[in-house]
């Protein structure tokens, strides 16, 4: 029986459980089940456990305080936090945010509604590399602004943002500023006092976590409505009962992301360098989005003429390849990415993406395969497409057009 190769190349959607968070996990998945809120002695363990991963989550923000780190069930809910009880804080001062037309749809989803509930919200462009100019950000500023919400890392293109830029504005102005830092944190330094932003949220299951846990950073003076309500668990901020196994995971993966970065970040470099000059030299009509300097490690976002992403998607399954076609969260909608209709792309174009994402536990033998296997693919479905052959001559026209 052959046993099929399987290469992972959608570490932007999720990356595997790093063993050491597994390990740090365990004895609290098991004999180490005690409730943290709980007085007696047999609750400590979970209590210092949980005091521990709130210290290591800070320590790899470079948070100046343990508490202004709140754990939550992942991204979505700290977007989630951020936002409504930012409404609900400001309320009096003003009901107008900012943010970018590429956010993640936790902040576009939490905007739509609060636009329905007597919100206003700006929505910036980005450029084509899917940048937001800071001047832009700040000429959206109105006197009853309340919060802007620049994402810190683009989890389709991997565009890294001015944040830092766009909360010295903020702030000039007396506006509270949050980063989305769910694709940056535990894959490039994430300092939160250099960032100087208010609030930042994150996710463990994006450097090596589980899923199911994440954390605000909150800055000291500042404060939001719990989104959550129940016990007084998390300083009275967010109720129910602490997801301490989570917490440790979370806690030990992020230490081992942030420990092994400038290596891993060098040597992921070298990999998607690779697999880029490949896949544009080798597949003709193929274009990759982004900015080709400052972005993530290891995102590359390609588009193919003539095609469909998904059928490339289920053709690589096929070939042991896992990769999508853009967000994960996003991927059942037939509707094209909205990051790469707000950089310009046609829709024709944006349906033919596919978002090759490599992480810590992806080799060079896996970029050899994807580069041996990808090129086969996109030709045999190019052959099937019945609209190809007449690209084809439309860009040849084009071409013999620009000559003359």
């Amino acid at each position: 029986m052959t046993v099929k190769r399987i290469v992972y190349a959608d570490n932007a959607a999720t990356t595997p459980l790093r063993p050491g968070a597994l390990g740090a996990m365990m004895p609290y998945l098991t004999g180490e089940f005690g409730n943290p809120s709980s007085m007696y002695s047999y609750a400590k363990t979970a209590k210092e456990a949980l005091d521990k991963a709130r210290h290591q989550i800070a320590a790899a923000l470079n948070a100046p305080r343990d508490r202004d780190v709140y754990f939550t069930s992942g991204g979505s809910e700290g977007d989630n936090w951020v936002f409504k009880g930012t409404a609900d804080v400001l309320a009096k001062k003003g009901k107008h945010i900012i943010t970018t037309a590429i956010e993640h749809h936790a902040i576009l989803n939490i905007c739509h509604w609060l636009s329905e509930h007597g919100y206003e919200v700006t929505y910036l462009p980005v450029d084509k590399m899917g940048r937001v100019d800071p001047a832009t950000v700040e000429k959206a500023i109105r006197p009853d602004t309340i919060l802007i919400s620049v994402m810190l890392a683009n989890n389709e293109i991997g565009t890294i943002e001015p944040v830092k830029e766009i909360a010295k504005i903020a702030h000039a102005h007396g506006i509270w500023m949050h980063t989305d830092a769910v694709q940056a944190v535990g894959h490039i330094p994430v300092d939160v006092q250099d960032l100087d932003v208010d609030f930042l949220t994150l996710a463990g299951h994006k450097f090596g976590g589980p899923k199911g846990i994440g954390a605000v950073y909150m800055k000291k003076g500042t404060r939001l409505t719990p989104l959550i309500h129940g016990g007084g668990q998390e300083r009275g901020s967010r109720g129910g009962t602490e997801n301490v196994a989570g917490a440790v995971g979370m806690g030990a993966a992020l230490t081992e992301a942030v420990n092994t970065m400038p290596a891993e970040e060098k040597r992921l470099r070298v990999l998607e360098k690779k697999l880029r000059q490949a896949i544009l030299e080798k597949i003709p009509y193929c274009h990759l989005w982004g900015d080709p300097e400052n972005r993530m490690p290891g995102t590359n976002l390609f588009t193919f003429s003539g095609i469909e992403g998904e059928s490339i998607i289920l053709a690589l399954d096929n070939a042991g390849i896992c990769a999508s076609s853009g967000s994960a969260c996003s991927s059942a909608s037939l509707e094209p990415s909205h990051v790469l209709s707000a950089i310009g792309l046609p829709r024709e174009t944006s349906h033919g993406s596919v978002r090759l994402t490599l992480g810590y536990q992806n080799t060079e033998e896996d970029v050899d395969y994807i580069i041996a296997t990808l090129p086969g693919i996109v030709a045999r479905l190019r052959d099937m497409s019945p609209i190809w052959d007449d690209f084809v001559k439309s860009e040849e026209t084009k071409k013999t057009k620009e000559v003359a």
